[in-house]
């Protein structure tokens, strides 16, 4: 069925900082059972029901720092689920980012090439044709690129940019760390792996996180629009606080997805009303929680839509990252001098693995994606992705959708 949607218009921010940062997590994530979620529709006796949690916004930080949200924008986070801000950094500020990214694609493609891989490595085509060039002599080059777990400079410094903490500290507090799944997303044209169907972000996490409020800044490198492939959101769709039942995967992909029949009846969506196309122009942050639901549209350009997604947390409760990998602190209230100490942090892969080990990975070449996500929902595709889980003993965590 087609679901009719609508394009959401949204506000600027602005405003001048104070810098304050907050305390090391503790050691809160732990390895737990990965029992396959059992559908419970009677919502008043759920107890990962948590509607407060996505709800109630912190007591509200100094106001006059640079990049806060307004009253009315940090209301609509808690009310709607989301909210978009379509000039939040200039193109300037994302030149880095980009240039950052342009150099994976160059290291991608010239170990595909000495691999014998790909004949031609398309060195003159620019940022946004050079991986779909990529990609028809290899498929499956936009999803190594999506693995390939490195944290450039340049996405440190967008992780901690002063003007995203200031919102981020609007909407979980003053003490902040980065969760340990950030994503580039490397969406070309017309590519199933690329396009992310209907769910929530909690589906992908254990339960231990589920009363843990998770805020994400989608930050597309291009005019994300219907036809490159944009966001849709269902708005509210957060308000019972309740992880819906998921299943996987959806075709050949690793991708969990929540149903718009769950949606309705599980979640109160309204798939009439309450969808939201979010077409973000570059420089525009798309805000969430990590209980609405949402999808990405397939990309129907002629250019990669890339963009990056980053979120955050109170570092002092659960990140439902399976045992993996803890928190990056990035602000502690107790000490406004604090600087995030990314060598240690970044010591680790998202396999768990020492950077450093000889044995990070077993093919460079797989362009298989699974993890433990996909034990705790009912798999009623068995495709490659979910026999590379089957293969795989130590149930190693690649990423998330």
């Amino acid at each position: 069925r087609r679901v009719h949607s609508k394009t959401f218009f949204c506000f600027s921010a602005a405003a001048q900082l104070n810098m304050s940062l907050c305390p090391i997590p503790s050691k809160v994530a732990k390895k737990v059972s990965l029992e396959t979620h059992k559908p419970n529709r009677d919502n008043a006796h759920r107890p990962d029901m948590a509607p407060e949690v996505y709800t109630t916004p912190p007591s509200p930080p100094t106001p006059g720092k640079s990049g806060q949200l307004t009253e009315i924008q940090v209301k609509q986070y808690f009310e709607k689920g989301y909210v978009l801000v379509p000039d939040f950094f200039t193109k300037d500020e994302l030149q880095p980012v980009i240039e950052a990214i342009q150099a994976k694609v160059d290291k991608i493609a010239n170990k595909l090439y000495d691999a014998g891989k790909i004949n031609n490595k398309h060195d003159n085509a620019g940022f946004y044709q050079r991986l779909i060039l990529l990609e028809k002599e290899f498929k499956g080059t936009a999803v190594l690129l999506h693995k390939e777990g490195s944290l450039p400079p340049a996405f440190q410094n967008l992780w901690t940019n002063e003007r995203l903490l200031n919102v981020i500290e609007q909407l979980i507090g003053p003490d902040i760390a980065g969760h340990p799944v950030w994503n580039l997303r490397t969406k070309t044209p017309f590519n199933e792996q690329t396009t992310v169907p209907w769910h929530q972000d909690n589906a992908y996490l254990d339960h231990t996180s589920l009363h843990t409020l998770q805020p994400t800044a989608w930050i597309p490198l291009v005019d994300a629009t219907e036809e490159t492939g944009c966001m849709q959101v269902a708005s509210g769709g957060h308000l019972k606080g309740v992880t819906a039942t998921h299943t996987c995967c959806v075709g050949n992909t690793w991708y969990v997805q929540v149903s718009e029949e769950e949606m309705t009846n599980t979640l109160g969506v309204d798939l009439e009303k309450d969808i939201v196309t979010c077409e973000v122009p570059m420089g525009g942050v798309l805000f969430l929680n990590n209980c609405i639901p949402h999808r990405s549209l397939e990309n129907r350009s002629d250019k990669v839509r890339w963009s990056v997604d980053l979120r955050w947390q109170d570092p002092s409760k659960p990140n439902g990252f399976y045992g993996i990998k803890e928190c990056v602190p990035m602000r502690k209230a107790n000490d406004p001098t604090y600087q995030v100490d990314w060598e240690t942090w970044a010591a680790t892969d998202r396999y768990g693995i020492d950077v450093n080990s000889d044995k990070l990975v077993e093919d460079e070449f797989d362009t298989t994606i699974h993890g433990p996500w996909m034990k705790r929902w009912e798999i009623v595709n068995h495709n490659r992705h979910v026999l590379s889980l089957e293969k795989d003993k130590n149930l190693k965590f690649i990423t998330k959708a």
